[in-house]
């Protein structure tokens, strides 16, 4: 081989050995594109943060809303132990309602029954008072007495009030002799003492006042203790003028 092939061989080589380390190498990035590249990593990392924040937010939410729920239910159980607790209340009230109502008849129905026997027990008490009366008197209830000492006569309620009718005739007096019940009621009449004369004006005054006397009501006559009622015959006066 020529010695000038040779030497240009040798440079050859040499010129690919010094070339050599940049084939296939990257290239260095220059400085604007640094910048470009932290400054994209910086807000890729301010997303990722904020991210997380949202993300934790979203978790104490969601966590918030549970215990809500939990809350929520035991509030529903609390409702519904309170409305079976008042339904048992109020059928409790109802029932000692109804008890105290009975009680309240009850106890109206004896105090009635109770007002019952003390009036019952006053009237067996007055009889038994009368009883004893007239076995003191020794005169019995309704008996056929005469006025005297011991027997207080009949008294007239409504004498002022009759008036017999007599005309033609002269100014006297005229008595009836009448039968006074134990009740004040006129059982019968008989004329003790008329007008005198025998004329029909006298005689019609004398009728006129017989009928007058039965139509008196008295206050029955009385034994001697002022309580045993008894039968008696007094007169009653009319006076004709």
């Amino acid at each position: 081989m020529p010695k000038s092939a040779t030497t240009w061989s040798v440079a050859l080589l040499l010129t690919l050995a010094s070339t050599a380390p940049l084939i296939g190498a990257k290239p260095k990035p220059t400085g604007p594109v640094v910048a470009q590249l932290q400054a994209q990593i910086k807000k890729l990392a301010a997303e990722r943060d904020e991210l997380k924040e949202r993300l934790g937010a979203t978790e104490s939410v969601q966590q918030d809303l549970a215990e809500a729920a939990k809350s929520r239910e035991l509030a529903q159980k609390q409702v519904a132990a309170c409305q079976k607790e008042l339904e048992q209340l109020k059928a409790s009230f109802r029932e000692n309602q109804s008890g105290s109502d009975a009680i309240l008849g009850d106890l109206q129905k004896a105090k009635a029954e109770s007002a019952l026997a003390a009036a019952e027990n006053e009237k067996l008490q007055k009889q038994i008072q009368a009883l004893e009366a007239k076995l003191q008197s020794g005169v019995a209830e309704g008996a056929l007495m005469v006025v005297g000492p011991d027997i207080t006569p009949a008294k007239a309620m409504n004498l002022n009030r009759i008036t017999p009718k007599a005309r033609k005739v002269d100014r006297g007096v005229v008595v009836v002799n009448v039968l006074v019940s134990e009740n004040g009621e006129v059982l019968a009449t008989r004329l003790l003492q008329g007008l005198p004369g025998d004329g029909e004006w006298v005689q019609k005054a004398n009728e006129a006042c017989v009928e007058a006397a039965k139509r008196i009501v008295f206050d029955p006559a009385r034994a001697a203790e002022g309580k045993t009622k008894v039968r008696v015959w007094q007169g009653v006066g009319f006076l004709i003028d």
